[in-house]
């Protein structure tokens, strides 16, 4: 039984896994009516509800933590008080039950969850808050194929909706507004297998400001920016040779990005099998470190609580990954 605990922005989660299965998935998430995440409020968030959450996932996985083998935990990257804050929760637990701690990158967490839905080599398109890269494995590391050169596309997404006066996250309201719209031309900036948000962000807030309607500006967003990633994806599949997409982060909830996904998917010559885990399992959650940490624990990954630290800046491909 591997405990897991995510804290790495707004979500503080902890979930059990047991033999490549979730039994529970538990996780609440810092939100404001205005403005992004403060990190510092963030973290008194994670903090303030770590033993109320902690003790929901024993009681939906049906057991007493006596059976806790071990404790997994995003260590990077991430937000440093937030990732502090599951940090120390983590430490508590596994000197209160003698288990050993296992520290699991996020970024690689949303790779792995993919083998719960039957993806076995996949190129991932992880695209969330704070994170936008293509991944997969080679020579012994998760390889980054392409990535944003500036903003994450969920930061992008929610510096927008901030603009249109919306609340975080704004994913979900651009989602909807973007429903009615109609097409205007933005920046369509991708450079090889990068792609980069900053222009469009800015000229999305000044076409705003103008009086253009939001409507028509969610649905050219969604249409220019998704465009971008499911290139960036595609050219990733051509160059590795792999046959699997998998979709990572809270972004990949978006309806139209996975519909596009799968028409790349499904128009490509060289057959490409889409793999896309349900709702829970994409945005920040506790169950992916769970099921990773069972993974690098079974190849003899461990460590004593003492010795881990966070780590908020590390990348995917600095992982030396001894598990596959």
């Amino acid at each position: 039984m591997i405990l897991g605990i995510e804290s790495t922005a707004h979500t503080f989660g902890v979930a059990v896994a047991d033999k490549g299965k979730v039994l529970s998935n538990i996780r609440d998430m810092y939100k404001t009516s205005s403005g992004g995440i403060i990190p510092t409020e963030s973290a008194a968030h994670h903090k303030k509800l770590a033993p109320e959450i902690y003790q929901k996932a024993l009681e939906q996985a049906n057991i007493s933590e006596s059976k806790i083998t071990a404790i997994a935990f995003s260590n990077a990257p991430g937000l440093a008080p937030c990732l502090l804050a599951g940090l120390e929760f983590a430490r508590k637990k596994a000197k209160e039950l003698k288990v050993p701690i296992v520290p699991v990158n996020h970024c690689i967490a949303h790779l792995e969850i993919g083998q719960s839905i039957g993806a076995k080599d996949p190129v991932l398109l992880y695209a969330s808050g704070a994170n936008t890269q293509i991944i997969a494995y080679a020579a012994g590391k998760y390889r980054v194929f392409g990535e944003t050169l500036d903003l994450g596309v969920g930061n992008f997404i929610d510096k927008v909706a901030r603009h249109f006066g919306f609340g975080f996250p704004g994913g979900p309201e651009i989602e909807k507004h973007a429903k009615n719209g109609k097409y205007i031309e933005l920046p369509y900036s991708i450079k090889g297998m990068d792609v980069s948000f900053s222009g469009m962000q800015t000229k999305l807030q000044q076409i705003y400001d103008k009086g253009e309607k939001v409507e028509n500006l969610a649905y050219s967003l969604q249409e220019t920016a998704f465009s971008m990633l499911v290139e960036a994806a595609e050219r990733a599949l051509a160059h590795t040779g792999k046959k699997e997409l998998v979709l990572g982060g809270g972004v990949a909830c978006n309806a139209r990005l996975q519909e596009m996904c799968q028409i790349m998917c499904k128009e490509r010559l060289q057959k490409t099998k889409y793999f896309c885990p349900e709702r829970s399992l994409l945005v920040d959650n506790a169950a992916m470190i769970a099921y990773t940490g069972e993974i690098m624990l079974k190849a003899g990954i461990k460590s004593n609580p003492e010795d881990v630290d966070i780590k908020p800046r590390e990348r995917t491909d600095q992982v030396n990954v001894t598990w596959r």
